[in-house]
């Protein structure tokens, strides 16, 4: 069977987090946009771990609220404020991993995304004792990834590298980019949400499909490790460009600059203030080949931007949140059971029957890869724009869909 999974999300105890982010509200959310299971998040976090134990139990590792599963998830920082993904495949190894790491911990109580005064290899050293995957978090953001610090797994994660199974990409990175680095061609990608809130414009802007005989956590582990016939299919998210640190600009004013450009003014902006390396002049700084190198393990990586932006500027609005923008995007989810469905399957005189011919005409425009984005950077998103309001030069066309590679269930 093929499922989908967004395996990083953090609960209503991570800062900067909406108070919405509990678990009735994901649970509901998850399946309006075509998602099967969820990574818990913050499983550390006492008060979560609680919520998640009213859940309905399906094994060790796998639990089930509102017909959404989920497994148990978190996210670390450790020394260098390298941010580092774990599961774990049951309550017993999460609780034994909290002892290991307690001595260590100032907040392991008061944030659902704890820090560690721990090393990479440390912490992989207690994941595995509990038999946990770990991995890299959001791999190339230049604040708190591994390759904003490090400049290779091994600088990372020590004698312990060859147990780190797969690499999170991030909102501003894609298997393009990543498999320019040798290093990486034997690890799962993973395509997550890193959500703070429910909304549809974030839970599930990323997400992942896998091929497994059922919807647990020891089904997606041997997914990821990519045994017993079990494997990723489909990486899904973001165009690179959309992503807040895809080219390198200035934090405060937000105008961009090529690497070159960057080096020749010592990373100071015309307007005094910083400017902040993009994922892109990262990656290629680190990158083994000029072009991707993709591994024969490797799916198709495909771009999706989330249905509320599409609307948004279908119908003129100026920001996804807007309650037009809503009842929009609840009407074709209540018509057609998800966003993903929407999105890439239904055919576009039946959208048509449902919506305005400006929203069925956008999603028309963006399976034939005609939508435009303006890349984002310094901590800005990318911008999307419709062909007509193309500037010569400032903008990148995303390229066609090829919506096959994504009928699995539908």
């Amino acid at each position: 069977m093929i499922i989908t999974a967004d395996l990083h999300i953090h609960s209503h105890f991570s800062g900067a987090t909406s108070p919405k982010m509990n678990l009735e509200n994901i649970s509901t959310a998850a399946p309006l946009k075509g998602v099967d299971i969820m990574g818990t998040g913050d499983c550390l976090h006492s008060g979560w771990l609680e919520e998640i134990k009213r859940c309905n139990v399906i094994d060790e590792g796998t639990f089930e609220l509102n017909e959404t599963r989920f497994i148990l998830s978190t996210e670390i920082e450790a020394i260098r404020r390298v941010h580092h993904l774990l599961f774990f495949p049951s309550l017993s190894s999460v609780e034994d991993f909290k002892e290991q790491i307690k001595p260590f911990s100032k907040n392991l109580e008061t944030d659902g995304r704890p820090n560690v005064s721990l090393t990479g290899e440390e912490l992989a050293g207690i994941a595995k004792d509990v038999n946990a995957l770990i991995g890299p978090a959001h791999a190339f953001t230049p604040y708190t990834s591994i390759y904003a610090h490090y400049n290779s797994l091994d600088e990372c994660y020590g004698d312990l590298s060859s147990y780190i199974s797969f690499v999170e990409l991030g909102l501003s990175a894609d298997s393009d980019f990543a498999d320019k680095i040798q290093e990486l061609h034997r690890l799962t990608f993973l395509t997550n949400s890193d959500c703070h809130s429910p909304h549809p414009v974030r839970l599930a802007r990323e997400f992942n499909r896998f091929e497994v005989k059922d919807a647990t956590f020891d089904e997606i582990k041997k997914a990821i490790l990519r045994t017993g016939g079990n494997k990723s299919v489909l990486n899904v998210g973001l165009p690179p460009q959309e992503g807040k640190y895809h080219e390198s600009a200035c934090r405060s004013c937000y105008t961009h600059y090529t690497l070159e450009e960057a080096q020749r003014r010592r990373w100071k902006c015309s307007c005094g203030k910083r400017i902040k390396k993009g994922v892109k002049d990262q990656i290629n700084e680190l990158a083994t080949f000029e072009t991707p190198h993709h591994p024969d393990h490797r799916p198709q990586y495909v771009y999706l931007i989330p249905m509320a932006e599409i609307i948004t500027k279908a119908i003129g609005q100026r920001s996804p949140f807007t309650q037009t923008v809503t009842k929009r995007w609840t009407e074709l989810v209540s018509a057609f059971c998800s966003e993903i469905r929407v999105l890439l399957d239904v055919d576009i005189e039946y959208l048509k029957k449902i919506t305005a011919p400006a929203i069925a005409d956008a999603i028309q425009a963006f399976r034939e890869g005609k939508i435009i984005i303006h890349p984002g950077g310094g901590g800005q998103y990318g911008i999307i724009e419709f062909p007509d309001e193309y500037e010569e030069g400032v903008t990148v066309s995303m390229g066609p869909i090829d919506t096959q590679t994504c009928l699995y269930d539908y």
